[in-house]
């Protein structure tokens, strides 16, 4: 059966719809649904294709603000997105193996990535990329610098919360830890940085930047028992990457 635009009656049918659509949060719905039996009687659709239509725009905007919503609790501190990155600036990278990971495979694999290399080479772009690839996918994500990261498990563990903060940190599909090594922390921290590691390993992926390699974490963590502990459960299921490219800082630097 074709689709007939049969106009409501001015008043109480129109605005009973409306006050349904708005009842049932069916908010899209309640916007586009007068243009869509226009649009329905023009093309001649059955009733059930015009139905479709309208749960279609409806189910698409809930998944946008799902999404939206995502991105917003994670903490970016920018959007950055893949492609944004220049690859022809860092020949060394492996791009295709970058790639690979928007795949988000390593997700579900348990696996980590580890970006490391000097300030300005576009470790924190493709950690934050890769973080809002994961949020599309309608996963748990979390940003946080090494220093915030460490400072509220400090805090957490002052207020006697430290057991539920790692509860809650190791359900969560993605923990993206940037500029790790630009202050050396505590043995306090590095004892709470592990206990976080340890709790996520094999569990949940965690994405580290770092501007130093692996034989200074024992510098970063002030133990050197400490720090291999810790490279020891990062690195047993892994994607490490070392960039070793110009400053991409430096480049845009030079434009101006």
């Amino acid at each position: 059966m074709a689709f007939k635009n049969v106009k409501e009656k001015p008043g109480e049918e129109l605005s009973q719809t409306d006050m349904y659509l708005k009842t049932l949060s069916l908010h899209i719905i309640k916007d586009i649904y007068k243009t869509e039996s226009d649009k329905a009687a023009r093309a001649k659709l059955s009733y059930q294709d015009y139905l479709h239509r309208l749960i279609e725009a409806e189910v698409l905007s809930r998944i946008d603000r799902s999404i939206n919503r995502r991105i917003q609790i994670a903490g970016f501190p920018v959007i950055k997105r893949l492609e944004e990155f220049d690859f022809s600036y860092q020949p060394q990278l492996d791009e295709k193996m970058i790639r690979e990971l928007f795949t988000l495979e390593f997700l579900n694999q348990k696996k980590n990535v580890l970006l490391l290399g000097p300030p300005g080479v576009g470790k924190t772009h493709l950690a934050i990329s890769l973080g809002i690839k994961a949020a599309q996918m309608r996963k748990r994500i979390m940003f946080y610098s090494a220093e915030q990261l460490t400072k509220m498990l400090a805090s957490s563990e002052v207020s006697g919360n430290l057991v539920k903060l790692l509860e809650i940190l190791s359900r969560l599909d993605l923990i993206i830890i940037d500029e790790l090594g630009y202050l050396e922390l505590t043995q306090k921290t590095a004892r709470l940085f592990f206990q976080l590691i340890a709790k996520r390993y094999e569990k949940g992926s965690v994405i580290i930047t770092s501007n130093k390699s692996f034989e200074e974490w024992g510098q970063i963590f002030q133990d050197e028992v400490v720090a291999s502990a810790i490279l020891d459960r990062l690195l047993h299921h892994s994607y490490p990457f070392f960039i070793q490219g110009k400053s991409f800082r430096m480049k845009n630097f030079n434009k101006n």
